[in-house]
């Protein structure tokens, strides 16, 4: 996040600089999703003062049809981006508190006795919505959290031998605080490797800071957020993901991302790294960054952008490097400049 109180969210991010009408030019009409992407940045700004990167990565998951953990301290506005994101999209959305005492059932639901006709049925839980926010997602034990395996992987739900599916569109978004220890779980490998994105929440610069008290001096309850509307339906969010799918990639490129992942996996720096379904999300979220910015191609900065909130939650340092002070952020970013980048 910059500290230079003009920058634009188009400077912040550089791989937005490019001009976003570009879609005239290209094979694909990519005009629905340039529009959907600005309106919804356009409708959280009325709330949000920056955080322009969390948002354009929350934008391309869901353009993407994955799912994001936001970490970050209390009071960043975490859970805020996430219920004012779900307002832009005209579907259901469903809130569910994280608390060590919560069960599997709670989430997903139960089978029920049905008095009047003497037979079993299916009550569904909160997690049967379109854009499910989990909150403090780390303060369920195991148990619970292994819930939302299923459900986060195959958009199903399997009760007493009986598939439920989810409907269009399913999206989660998890929130965690990375300080607080006592009565948290940490969240298993299965469990982070189901989250495209891991977005690290920095707190506001000082002119960010600034603008955030003077917006919400006489607004003590925050009725401005009343004015976020939704601008898609269903139908547009299915119609963006299908743009993106079309979007074209080299060979080139493929190679590239093959080549970066296979890094995480040989780096005497990580203990673990990356999988195939880690692939999977670079290619899918390049081609969404490249939709959002109005190509219908995948150039190599698009894919060095998305690579550490892809990577950041699935590869772990050793533990000499994380006595040393690394994180997994100086790896990845080492790794990539190591790749020789297409021409």
């Amino acid at each position: 996040m910059s500290d230079d109180p003009t920058t634009t969210p188009e400077e912040e991010n550089p791989i937005f600089s490019q001009p976003q009408n570009t879609w005239q030019e290209n094979r694909l009409d990519l005009s629905k999703v340039s529009k959907i992407t600005n309106d919804i940045r356009q409708e959280l700004s009325k709330v949000i003062i920056g955080q322009s990167n969390t948002v354009d990565l929350l934008i391309a998951a869901l353009f993407s049809g994955g799912h994001v953990l936001l970490e970050g301290v209390p009071g960043i506005a975490k859970t805020l981006v996430a219920r004012l994101l779900a307002r832009t999209v005209d579907a259901e959305f469903s809130r569910i508190q994280f608390t060590p005492d919560l069960m599997p059932t709670d989430v997903v639901g139960t089978t029920v006795f049905n008095m009047k006709h003497s037979e079993f049925t299916f009550k569904e839980g909160p997690v049967f919505s379109n854009m499910v926010l989990i909150d403090e997602i780390n303060r369920a034990p195991a148990k619970t959290q292994a819930a939302l395996f299923e459900v986060m992987e195959e958009f199903q739900v399997t009760v007493d031998g009986t598939t439920h599916p989810m409907d269009f569109p399913f999206f989660v978004i998890a929130t965690q605080n990375p300080i607080e220890q006592e009565g948290t779980y940490k969240l298993p490998e299965a469990q982070l490797d189901r989250f495209l994105f891991k977005i690290i929440v920095q707190y506001p610069n000082l002119e960010e800071e600034k603008s955030i008290l003077y917006r919400f001096r006489q607004d003590f309850k925050q009725t401005v957020q009343e004015e976020v509307k939704a601008v898609c339906t269903k139908a547009d969010m299915r119609e963006c993901q299908q743009l993106v799918e079309q979007v074209h990639i080299k060979d080139e490129l493929l190679d590239y991302i093959a080549g970066i992942i296979h890094g995480t996996r040989n780096n005497g720096d990580l203990f673990l790294g990356a999988s195939p379904r880690a692939s999977l999300a670079i290619l899918k979220s390049a081609k969404a960054i490249a939709a959002m910015n109005g190509r219908d191609f995948v150039t190599p900065d698009d894919i060095q952008y998305v690579a550490y909130p892809v990577l950041n939650h699935r590869v772990i340092l050793t533990p000499e490097r994380e006595m040393e002070g690394y994180d997994q952020e100086f790896v990845v970013n080492d790794i990539v400049k190591k790749i020789e980048v297409p021409r």
